[in-house]
């Protein structure tokens, strides 16, 4: 019952069949975007609550702001601009008109509008109206919106022209309060994807050539997928001085004199979910940890006779009851009960294909035995993935069940991730033998063909083309430093500064 294609096999073709068999997500009409289907985007609701919490815990105040800039804001921060350019989308006119029989532009608008890519531009406005004062400050807002950037080579869930995301923006009086603010985010980042998402990442500082556009700092939390490769899963930027330069964000301080606000940034977006499918799903489909699952458990009566119905429905009532009363990770429980008229094994494969944590088969002889089917997702095709369990044990184990799923999700991940970090790589020549190898999936928990390069890196701006000709990137520089000296893998200089090399998505 397996996927038409498996990882080891071919990767890009299976992360597909794993959206379209789980009925996550489809291309739209519109080209270049997609239709995020209910389990799809179920997931992202899970993730947003999670994340929206914390945002709300840590002070900031969720708003909103235009999707349509003026083209005068973005030409005011020319480094801005220049990063999104090739990405922008550009609204001209205000209205169509009938011509010849056919549809056209009408109206042209006075000035251009971007619809937008990020909204730093437009929120530093609202800003610069806002801040008067260092009473004013600290300004800590958030917003969960869409986005627009133009891909040409548009994958679902990983790069779409229109994705949805959350956008944190805030204004400081120094520039150690924001870069406090932007360190912090990022650590926020890191929990969520490895204590909700079961994603193991790497937290890190961009090389300057990577970082985001107007920013003075760019920092990351980078995973590594089972073909090897990099997501960059969240980003958080301190923008220092730059875009209240331009936008006038400026405040009479406590010794009453005038000076610009430090501001920073910081995203995530559905691309979280291309990272969640490419860290856990298998060759059966989709896999999802528990805390971002729609629904954590699946209940699927078995009716072989007319006259079992009854019976059957009303134990799995009874059981759906009894689950509600439960709160694993302190939180109300989520079950679906799948009744429709479906044979049960198309049934129960349509939930594995889905990734439900927990799939329950509950038929008459269960109902007379007072047991439940139990099947794991995660334990799939092993002997103990499927468990005959009386309904009593199965509930009142049920949070610690699932919070065991999730432990072990991470686990495998970070096992994964450890096991695929070279050190050993000390020299060009070595570098670049080992990625010229074929990007292959790597075996579970076991060292795989091409990963991540953990080595030395001289700064050296003539490294950036040597990165480009083995299409190959500096992920992160990560916080954690050696200081000792080495040999940059690139140019073969000496070099102090250790970095993550690997190839991206």
């Amino acid at each position: 019952m397996g996927l038409k294609n498996t990882r080891s096999g071919n990767y890009p073709e299976w992360y597909q069949n794993v959206i379209n068999e789980a009925d996550m997500a489809e291309n739209s009409s519109s080209p270049g975007c997609m239709v995020i289907k209910p389990w799809g985007y179920g997931i992202w609701e899970r993730i947003r609550d999670v994340f929206d919490e914390k945002i709300k815990e840590t002070e900031h105040e969720n708003c909103y702001f235009p999707m349509f800039i003026p083209l005068s804001f973005f030409q005011k921060e020319a480094e801005h601009v220049d990063g999104f350019a090739k990405e922008m989308a550009v609204v001209t006119h205000s209205r169509l008109s009938m011509k010849d029989g056919k549809l056209v532009p009408d109206s042209k608008l006075e000035e251009p509008l971007i619809v937008r890519p990020t909204s730093e531009a437009i929120i530093a406005d609202s800003f610069s109206k806002w801040v008067k004062s260092y009473r004013d400050l600290p300004v800590l807002v958030n917003q969960w919106a869409n986005v627009v950037r133009w891909e040409m080579r548009p994958r679902l869930f990983l790069r779409t022209r229109e994705f949805l995301w959350q956008e944190g923006h805030t204004a400081h009086a120094t520039a150690q309060e924001a870069e406090t603010e932007t360190k912090n985010m990022l650590e926020a980042y890191r929990d969520l994807c490895e204590n909700t998402l079961a994603m193991p990442v790497l937290k890190g500082r961009k090389p300057e050539h990577e970082k985001f556009p107007g920013a003075v700092d760019t920092y990351c939390v980078e995973a590594m997928m089972q073909d090897g490769k990099a997501l960059q899963a969240g980003t958080s930027h301190f923008l220092g001085q730059n875009f209240a330069k331009s936008a006038n964000i400026s405040f009479v301080n406590a010794q009453n004199q005038q000076e610009y606000a430090y501001t920073t940034s910081w995203g995530v977006s559905t691309r979280l979910i291309g990272g969640v499918i490419m860290t856990h799903a298998d060759d059966e489909g989709m896999v999802v940890p528990p805390k971002i699952a729609p629904y954590q458990i699946v209940l699927l009566p078995l009716i072989k006779k007319p006259e079992d119905s009854t019976a059957v429905l009303a134990y799995v009532t009874k059981i759906q009851t009894e689950l509600k009363k439960q709160f694993p990770f302190g939180e109300k429980i989520r079950i679906k009960v799948d009744k429709r008229d479906k044979a049960p094994a198309d049934r129960f494969w349509e939930w594995t294909r889905k990734g439900a944590p927990i799939i329950c088969e509950i038929g008459m002889r269960d109902v007379e035995s007072g047991n439940v089917m139990v099947k794991e997702r995660i334990k799939l095709g092993t002997p103990e993935g499927k468990q005959i369990m009386s309904a009593e044990a199965f509930i009142a184990n049920i949070g610690s069940r699932l919070e065991n799923i999730q432990q072990a999700m991470f686990d495998k991940a970070k096992k994964r991730l450890i096991n695929n970090i070279r050190t050993d790589i000390k020299t060009p020549e070595d570098f670049r033998k080992y990625f010229s190898e074929s990007n292959l999936w790597i075996e579970d928990n076991k060292q795989g063909k091409v990963a991540f390069v953990l080595g030395k890196w001289c700064g050296d701006p003539e490294s950036e083309a040597i990165l480009k000709e083995l299409k190959i990137t500096i992920r992160c520089i990560p916080f954690d430093q050696t200081k000792s000296e080495g040999i940059c893998l690139l140019t073969g200089k000496p070099a102090t500064i250790d970095v993550i090399y690997a190839r991206s998505y």
